[in-house]
């Protein structure tokens, strides 16, 4: 996997985005701006809890996607009453969305190749 510390990500680069665990935390802010927790419960959700990442886990990812500017701490919070102040927001940046568009193309493609491979054969 290419790790990329520059904002202007290639599209090799950005094809490059990794694990299924990197590609569901930036599907789960493509949706809205979310901290920790909530992207855990909702990638759980997302995949009717085939995927659990734990926090040890969650949190390596989150510092990769913030270096390679994947992601980004967000601005914005909730009103106060339905927050904990020390909760972390983060959004997804244009190049996180690239990232995760160029990754989806691939996978598709590549399921595409695969996919004749398990259909029955004729003799």
């Amino acid at each position: 996997m290419t790790v990329c510390a520059h904002a202007d990500h290639t599209s090799a680069e950005m094809a490059t985005v990794g694990s299924s665990r990197r590609l569901l935390i930036l599907a789960s802010l493509v949706e809205s701006d979310r901290h920790g927790y909530a992207i855990k419960r909702d990638v759980a959700d997302r995949t009717r809890g085939d995927v659990r990442l734990g926090s040890t886990t969650l949190y390596r990812l989150l510092g990769q996607l913030l270096d390679e500017r994947l992601i980004e701490e967000a601005s914005g919070r909730p009103a106060p009453h339905l927050d904990d102040e020390r909760r972390r927001y983060y959004s997804i940046t244009p190049a996180g969305r690239r990232a995760l568009a160029a990754e989806l193309k691939r996978l598709e493609r590549l399921v595409t190749a695969v996919r004749p491979a398990l259909a029955p054969r004729t003799r």
